[in-house]
Parts: structure tokens; sequence; C-alpha cells
């Protein structure tokens, strides 16, 4: 029998190149496990940012309503076993060594054999077949139209929560091609939502829609009103629902949450029972670690996983909502961002900032970064690492009675939140 550990590193020990766009070997692998994702319902959910967020709010609401809810995200913050989750509770240790032992031969013998992401997904969806999952809420991972999700057929609803520049090595180097991307998982008759701004987007988005025979709806942006916010949450309005409230904090939550509202009234539609007061129950009740989440109360410390300028845009507008002065920020991020951009945002909330060094071959050093966000006009200091930048802006934070903001990869969730717990030991 595999244990844990074995089935973590079976999983993490792939080396079957790290992506390789195609459908032809997550359709091989589930035909050979007798198709699971055939059995099951989906909500299938794509875009930049916002999704994970999204997709966590919709389950609860499905939860509930009383459905058997499965719900499947990437990245995973800080044990992997979060990445698939039913009713709220993350995979068994020993349901993921179980079901990775099932599927571990029919994957070595295959003659082009599957990416991690594509083993993840297949284990998925026989965890959620074996759960008997009433819907299953699908995060689509980096793409739409070759990602390993979007072999399923006929999901309830395709959600496309917004569209913006990244991964463009992989998707393209405009909106209008990214949005092509993310518009490959509508399917012919199955209704689509649509929950950003760009209109170029919206347009390719609709355009596929129409030619799949698919309904198309968007959200109203003009129709949410946020009456009240601060580091407790927010209370707001959508349209005609009213007194509608969430803990999780950013301004960009009011949005997901609308979202999830359009999202509840098409599946109705679609023969899903779900009291209105499910829907206030479950937008409450969400939560989504490292999306803007206070992680420290004193000093105050937030956690954002802002790594592009979409989202760090977000997280600016969010900082000068919640603050009333410039705060100071841990930061590192990837040469292939456009990080010149992401500096000149931050410099609009940040007068001091503590920069490392992103454990990832493409990184930006923290010294490089360092430099960009001087000649934004913030003092910035390259430090060696997660923990010592943590301590010297907590230090900072608590001298100048400000706020910490580390902002980054959700990958480097996991190495603050250790350092955290290591540096509050040693007080």
């Amino acid at each position: 029998m595999m244990t844990y550990t074995e089935a973590l590193e079976y999983i993490h020990g792939i080396s079957w190149t790290f992506c390789k766009p195609g459908l032809e070997r997550i359709r091989e692998l589930c035909d050979r496990l007798g198709n699971p994702e055939k059995e099951l319902k989906f909500i299938h959910v794509a875009g930049t940012n916002g999704k994970g967020s999204t997709s966590s709010m919709l389950s609860e609401v499905l939860c509930k309503a009383g459905y058997r809810t499965g719900l499947y995200t990437s990245p995973y913050i800080r044990r992997f076993n979060e990445r698939m989750r039913v009713n709220g509770e993350d995979i068994s240790d020993g349901a993921l060594a179980e079901i990775t032992e099932y599927v571990r031969p029919i994957a070595d013998s295959m003659t082009d054999k599957p990416t991690e992401f594509e083993l993840i997904t297949a284990i998925a969806f026989e965890f959620f077949k074996r759960e008997r999952c009433e819907v299953v809420v699908l995060e689509a991972g980096m793409g739409g139209r070759l990602d390993s999700t979007n072999i399923i057929r006929n999901p309830l609803l395709s959600i496309i929560t917004g569209i913006a520049l990244d991964h463009t090595a992989f998707l393209g180097d405009t909106v209008e091609k990214i949005a092509g991307e993310k518009a490959g998982i509508i399917k012919d008759t199955s209704p689509v939502l649509y929950g950003g701004r760009d209109e170029a987007a919206y347009c390719v988005i609709k355009e596929v829609a129409e030619e799949r025979g698919s309904s198309i709806s968007r959200l109203e942006h003009g129709r949410i009103s946020v009456e009240h916010t601060d580091l407790s949450g927010t209370e707001f309005s959508y349209k005609d629902r009213c007194g509608l409230k969430i803990k999780l904090l950013g301004l960009y939550q009011p949005t997901n949450a609308s979202l999830v509202c359009e999202a509840v009234d098409i599946l109705r539609e679609r023969g899903l029972k779900i009291p209105e007061d499910a829907l206030y129950e479950g937008l409450l009740s969400a939560r989504w670690p490292a999306r803007f989440e206070v992680i420290s109360k004193e000093p105050t410390v937030i956690f954002d996983g802002a790594h592009n300028p979409e989202g760090i845009a977000a997280a600016v507008e969010s900082i000068s909502r919640y603050f009333d002065r410039k705060i100071c920020v841990l930061s590192g991020v990837l040469r292939d961002k456009d990080y010149v951009t992401i500096a000149k945002d931050i410099s609009k909330v940040a007068e001091r900032a503590f920069t490392v060094t992103p454990d990832n071959p493409r990184a930006l050093t923290a010294e490089e970064y360092a430099e960009v966000l001087r000649t934004e006009g913030v003092e910035a200091t390259a430090t060696c690492g997660t923990r010592d930048a943590l301590r010297l802006g907590m230090k900072y934070a608590e001298e100048h009675r400000t706020a910490l903001c580390c902002l980054g990869s959700l990958y480097t969730y996991g190495e603050v939140i250790s350092s955290l717990e290591e540096l509050n030991e040693t007080k």
C-alpha cells in the first residue's frame, strides 16, 4: 500500500515536462480510468485573476444549499490536499495515497506520459467520483482551451472571471489572444458567464459563445454598491440583493461575490435548487487564504497573492482604501513579469519596501528589484530571504505605526506563515 509521503513524492517527482499543451494525454489517462469525469456535473471556472475566490464562494453556497460539492483549485497554499475538497474538507492522506496508487500504473504505462497537472486532475476526477459529488466547482489551471480540466463535457456553467495579460509566453501577448484561450472552456449550448471589464476580451468570448450556441451573461459592475468595508469584512449590494456580507478582504472581492450571485441565478435556471439564504450564508462563510488576508494584528501584517500587474493594481487599490497613510511592503517578483509597472503601482502606497529573491529560476534578484523600486521613489532594502524581510518589515511597521503587506506568488504563502510563526516564537 502506497503511503501519503510516497504519493506526494510520485506526484511531484514527475519530470515528464513542465508544460506540454494538448488534451491527448489527459483524455487517454481518463479513458483508461473509465472516464470518472463523465459521471460528474461541473461548473468550470477560468480567468486571469479571481478564479480561486470565486470558486471558493460558489462551492460554499452550493454546500449551504445541500449539495455534496467538490472543489478543485490550484495551487495549494500550505498542504497539497487543499487542491481537492468535498464539502469544505480536504482529501484525506489515506484517500490521496489510495487513489494515486490506483492511477500510477496506468499513467506509467502510457507512451506519452501525463504532466504533473494532468496527473493531479485525473486523481481529482477519480476522488470526486468516489465521493459521489453532486456538483464539482472546477478551477482551470493556467489557460482554458488546452488546460487538462477542459476534457469535461457540457458543464452546468462556464465562468470566465476576467482577462488580463499574464502567462503571455503560453497564452498569447494580447488580451484578445488570452481571451481566446480562456474562451476554450465554452461548450456547445452550455451557458457562459463573464465577470471582467475588458470589452475587447468580452467581444472574443461573446463570439465564441455564439459560435457554440451558448447563452452569455456578464457581470454588471455598475450595479455593485459597497456599503461598508474594513479589515473585518465588507457589506455590499448587487442589483436587487441588499445586505450581502463577506469576510474575504480586498476591494475586488465584492466583484467576485457578485459574480457568484449571477452564477446562482443561472444555475437555478439549470435546475439547481439554491435558496436565497444559502447564497447569503455561503458568501459570509467563505474563507480563502492568501488573498488580502490579515495574518497578524500587532503589527498588522497582510498577505496578498498578487503577482501580476492586474493583481498588484487591485491590491494597491485595497491598501489605499483600508489605510489612510503609506505602508511597508515585502515583495519579490519574477523577471518575466512587468515588474516596472508593478513597482510604479506599489510606489503609490509604499513608503518602505523589503525585497526578496523568489525561489524560481526566473526570479528578479532582490537587489535588482530594490533598485527598480528606488527609481520609483520607494526606500527599498534587498534582504537575504523571507524571514529576514519579514523581521525587518514587522519591525518597521511597529516602529512607524503602519502596516506591512506581503505581495507575491501564492507559492510564497507557506514560507511567509512559517517565518511569522518562527518570529513569534522568538519574541
